[in-house]
């Protein structure tokens, strides 16, 4: 799972989550800094408003929460997720002795990123990705 400050990196540069079953997500409040949530149909819906998305706890598993609002909530993408966000741009995944490294194309150019975790580093080309996408 990658850190909660390279998410927080992730979701200011721009990435959207829209929430599906099997999603981690953290919620931004000091009484759940520790907590990893789960959306799952029978626990943790994600229900669409006009006004935004609200994760709705359905009472089984977190008795003193019955909604947040997505926007109190931080994606922690996993793995799979973030090596489909980087689309075409992803080339190739390998361990080194200080963690992983990931070599992407962006701009033509190939560029590595590197992380403690393989997690960790498509996440840190997601994040050149998100950025190159924001400023173009």
């Amino acid at each position: 799972m990658i850190s909660t400050s390279l998410a927080a990196r992730l979701r200011d540069a721009g990435l959207v989550w829209r929430p599906a079953d099997g999603d981690r997500f953290h919620i931004d409040s000091p009484e759940l800094d520790a907590d990893v949530f789960t959306v799952s149909t029978m626990t943790i819906e994600a229900h669409q408003f006009p006004t935004g998305t609200v994760l709705g706890f359905n009472g089984t598993t977190e008795w003193a929460l019955d909604s947040v609002r997505i926007e109190d909530t931080l994606w922690l993408p996993r793995e799979d997720q973030l090596r489909d966000l980087l689309g075409g741009t992803f080339r190739t995944l390998r361990a080194d002795d200080d963690g992983w490294v990931v070599e992407a194309e962006l701009l033509g150019e190939p560029r590595t990123f590197s992380g403690p975790e393989a997690a960790d580093a498509y996440g840190e080309a997601l994040l050149a990705l998100v950025s190159l996408a924001s400023e173009g």
